[in-house]
Parts: structure tokens; sequence; C-alpha cells
């Protein structure tokens, strides 16, 4: 009797592994955008990565500090001008209306304050992308990243806030020397200039306050990460402008 071979429909061989049976004709989702459903391009709208949100919320935040960039860089050019102008007295004369001030002391404390909370802060932008706790995370072990970070944001906020009470302090000791916003265009330059940037860092505190609650609130491990690292680039910008002011107001007077 001669041999009779039963074959197997294709569908039902590619389906038993244990048959050896060749791969698909049709490539099965890799789960990394490979291909299927799961691609990168084609998934559903409205989903972003963790890495795509992170990169959309950096540049929101630097066009803003952009604009503000703008906003102090116009006060730097209102800055000089008025040192080199002035009315004009009978012998054809400039009499120059700009006085110099001599800076609060407490001035220098500020600026060490500002920076050691450059450091405190990166800290904690550190700590939620460090890769082991990342990992930890996933794992399920807790909330090791906003463990770590969260008494480094917090000493960031204090130090922050220690940097706006010298400012006050500052200005306070600027009016018992009897040297008030309209007393000359040095003061009112220095008032302007520290008082915006004053504004500007009570703005990071609260950034920074923000940070904290979702520290402790936020589900989502990159929605946290995102607060802290806006809250963080938005600190570190503050520093260097502050530096750039505070040296041009050290020339200046």
């Amino acid at each position: 009797m001669p041999a009779t071979i039963t074959r197997v429909p294709t569908d039902i061989e590619r389906k038993n592994p244990g048959v050896g049976g060749r791969p698909p004709v049709h490539p099965r989702s890799t789960g990394g955008g490979g291909g299927g459903d799961e691609n990168w391009d084609r998934r559903p709208a409205g989903r972003r990565g963790p890495r795509e949100l992170l990169s959309r919320y950096r540049m929101g935040l630097g066009f803003a500090l952009g604009g503000d960039l703008i906003f102090f860089l116009f006060f730097v050019l209102a800055f000089y001008v008025p040192q080199q102008s002035g009315p004009i007295d009978p012998a054809n004369q400039y009499i120059l209306d700009w006085k110099p001030l001599v800076l609060p002391p407490i001035l220098w404390i500020n600026t060490a304050i500002l920076l050691l909370s450059s450091v405190t802060i990166e800290m904690a932008r550190r700590s939620v992308f460090y890769e082991l706790h990342v990992m930890e995370e996933w794992l399920g072990m807790g909330r090791p990243t906003s463990r770590r970070a969260l008494p480094w944001l917090a000493l960031t906020a204090v130090l922050g806030a220690f940097f706006i009470a010298g400012q006050w302090i500052a200005w306070t000791q600027l009016t018992a020397e009897g040297v008030f916003f309209a007393s000359n265009p040095s003061s009112h330059f220095f008032y302007l200039i520290t008082g915006g940037h004053a504004l500007h860092l009570l703005f990071g505190v609260g950034f920074i306050a923000a940070a904290l609650a979702a520290l402790g609130s936020a589900k989502r491990m990159e929605i946290r990460q995102i607060m802290v690292d806006c809250a963080a680039w938005y600190w570190h910008f503050m520093g260097v402008l502050w530096l750039f002011l505070f040296g041009l107001l050290l020339f200046a007077h």
C-alpha cells in the first residue's frame, strides 16, 4: 500500500509551538516599535512616550525663558542709557543725574545662597533620573526616585525663601539710608532689576512647591520627572541671570 501523507494546514501548523513550523508571513509586533499595532508612528492619537513628553515640556520652558531673557535685556539696555544723559548747565556741560549706589553687602550672601540652591535642585533633578532608582520603581519597589529627590527639592525651596528675604533686607537697608525708588536713575533701575528678578524667583519657589506636590500625588513616574526637571532648569536660569545682573550692578556702581 502506498504511504499516505496527510498535510497539516499551514495556519494550524504555525499555531503549534512544538512542530518547528516556519515563522508567520506577517511579522508580529516586537513591542518596541518594530511593527504592528504598537508601531511608534501608528500609536493612538494623543499618546506620547516619556522622552517625547519631556522634550516637549523642555521646549515650552525654553520659549518662556527666552521671553524673560528679552524682558531683562530691555532693562539692561535702559540701565546704561541714563548714565550718559542729563541736563546741560549754562556752561554747556552735562550734569549727570546718575548717582552710583553703595550696594548692600547682604547681596553677596544672597548670591552664595542662590548658588548653593542650584546645587541642591540639581541633586533633586538627578535623583529622579537615576537609572537604578528608576528600575526599582518600574519593578514595583516603592517610589525611590521621589523619596530621594524630595529632601533636596524642599531644601531648595527653603534657600529660595532665604534669598528673597535677603533681597527684602537689602531694600530696607537702602530705604533706611534715604535711597528710594525715585531718588535717582541708579536707584530706580536697582529696584527694578532686583525686584523683577525676585518676583521671577518667587514664581520659581511656587514651581518647586508644585513639583513637591507632584512627588507625593502623581502616580506616573514620568510626570514627576517632568515637574522636577522643568523646575530645576527654571531655577538654573534664574541663578545664571542673577549672576549677570549682580555683575552688572557691581560694574556700574
